[in-house]
């Protein structure tokens, strides 16, 4: 059965960081609630769910997948661009083993941040020009070519992650609003969407996705392209700069 990590809101989660918009008060409570609609949505599909050990001090703990990457049966652990973020990859480095993952570290001077690595099929696109840096790309090849994956940079200027801006249909097809997207001719087939949520989608399998509420015109448009929709509300998040994908870390085993 996959499995999906999560990491609740912490405490702190109002002190996230912001980078590419204005900061707004956030509703903790709300926030909660809204996490564990987004936690029943996946367990409904399927999916087990593994909390990693809180990090009520990291206000941006929640978005684990900045933490930890899944590669087939490797993990690799990341050192997020943002100083102040570093402290929340033990925890998941723990949970990793947990789930009897092999490990590898990205190390210094490298810099990557899990939202800015896309998966599709065996090629890891990873954005570079935010919180990622050039020296990632470098190590993420290492630990990935022996394993049969192909990692391609791709620039990001617009938006705080590549996943901000891109995210893929169960079908490889990248999706995006193009607003946010410095050179969608990096991907072999893209498809521009109506609304900045909408370029957000979780596979959970088959031709089922998980994607924000507050894009309807884009779900309406996959739901025509015959997939399957489970909308959730992410707003308190959002005003983090996060979304769907990066609250879990996905593993099909």
């Amino acid at each position: 059965m996959p499995q999906a990590l999560v990491r609740r809101p912490g405490r702190s989660l109002s002190a996230g960081l912001v980078t590419h918009r204005e900061r707004v008060p956030i509703d903790d409570d709300l926030a909660l609630r809204q996490w564990h609609a987004y936690v029943a949505a996946l367990e409904a599909s399927g999916w087990t769910i593994v909390e990693v050990e809180p990090a009520d001090d990291c206000a941006d703990a929640v978005f684990v997948e900045d933490a930890l990457v899944v590669f087939d049966d490797l993990a690799v652990v990341t050192r997020p661009g943002a100083a102040s973020r570093r402290r929340e990859v033990d925890g998941a480095e723990r949970a990793a083993r947990a789930l009897g993952l092999d490990v590898g570290r990205v190390t210094e001077p490298a810099t990557l941040d899990g939202g800015d690595v896309l998966k599709i099929d065996r090629t890891a696109y990873v954005g570079v020009g935010g919180r990622t840096n050039e020296a990632a790309i470098a190590q993420l090849d290492a630990l990935l070519s022996p394993r049969g994956w192909t990692v391609v940079a791709v620039p990001v200027t617009k938006v705080l992650h590549l996943k901000s801006a891109v995210t893929a249909l169960p079908d490889g097809t990248v999706v995006g609003h193009p607003d946010h997207v410095d050179d969608p001719t990096v991907f072999p087939r893209f498809l521009a969407v109506p609304e900045t949520s909408g370029s957000h989608v979780v596979l959970l399998g088959g031709d089922r996705m998980l994607m924000a509420a507050d894009a309807p015109r884009s779900a309406a448009m996959f739901r025509s392209m015959g997939y399957a929709v489970t909308e959730v509300d992410v707003s308190e998040f959002e005003k983090l700069e996060g979304c769907v994908t990066c609250l879990s870390v996905r593993h099909r085993g």
